[in-house]
């Protein structure tokens, strides 16, 4: 029993030698800068909290959170409501079509967002095909679709849509579809069958693509800064304007902190309830 015992001591200690350069790793370039932001929330420019009572008191900042929230929100269901019927299609399809769209729903990943955003920037502009397309179609002067909330919630609704679509596929391509027609000989018409019977079992891959979505929303900074529109700026884009404008780095730790604590706390809920490791099972 010892001989065993010496072995499983050993085993256990080559495990912690093994995961300690990542657990390394993680200290130094996550841990040890979110702990440095935090002492700086509370430290910077005096040791008080007034940084955090500035954020909830100040009717502003108090817009800010309620337009990133807004937004995130907005985001999050128009990307559900476009991957959905994208995601079904390709669960239905062959494996050669579905091959084709999952590599069509790719493409953007190999392309950085900046890119992206940059060329829905020249899409938008006064002179180009929007326009253009507007003033064949009658409309003289077409309204103004750069550096708006609608251009700032389309660029981010881009982006993220893949993930999205993703999350939903993954859990789409695993729901047995003879359930569907054993609903259908059981007198379901088609449409009931798909709303009673696929899609309560699809609803783990909603609230996945969801959580995934609007927490990646609530941190996004450049698209928002090249299309959006100044009256509408979000958390991340506060955060960036106190460091580089104002160099307030106590206050932009301290609305940090608030942006990463409000993403704990939307995790936490989701793990309660549901397990965070459903995220990427």
């Amino acid at each position: 029993m010892s001989g065993k015992s010496t072995i499983a001591r050993n085993s256990q200690r080559e495990g912690y030698l093994l995961v300690a350069p990542a657990i390394l790793f993680i200290a130094v370039l996550f841990i040890l800068p979110i702990i440095n932001v935090l002492i700086l929330s509370v430290t910077e420019p005096t040791v008080s909290v007034s940084n955090y009572q500035r954020i909830f008191t100040v009717p502003v900042y108090i817009r800010v959170l309620g337009i990133t929230f807004k937004n995130a929100t907005i985001v999050t269901t128009i990307c559900l409501i476009l991957a959905y019927p994208l995601a079904y299609s390709l669960v239905r399809r062959g494996p050669w079509v579905t091959t084709l769209l999952l590599a069509a729903v790719a493409i953007p990943f190999w392309t950085g967002f900046l890119v992206r955003t940059f060329s829905w920037m020249v899409i938008f502009g006064s002179e180009v095909p929007v326009a253009i397309l507007m003033r064949f179609a009658g409309i003289s002067r077409p309204p103004q679709m750069l550096f708006t909330t609608f251009s700032a919630l389309w660029g981010m609704t881009h982006i993220l849509l893949p993930y999205m679509t993703l999350a939903l596929y993954g859990v789409m391509r695993k729901i047995d579809l003879q359930h569907l027609k054993a609903a259908e000989s059981l007198g379901a018409r088609p449409l009931q069958a798909f709303w009673l019977v696929f899609v309560p079992q699809s609803f783990p891959g909603i609230i996945n693509g969801s959580v995934l979505v609007f927490a990646m929303c609530l941190g996004f900074y450049v698209t928002p800064v090249l299309l959006g529109s100044p009256s509408d700026v979000m958390l991340a884009q506060l955060i960036g304007q106190q460091v580089e404008e104002l160099l307030a780095w106590g206050f932009a730790s301290a609305l940090a902190m608030v942006l990463m604590a409000t993403t704990f706390i939307l995790l936490g809920i989701y793990n309660y309830f549901f397990g965070i490791s459903r995220l990427w099972a």
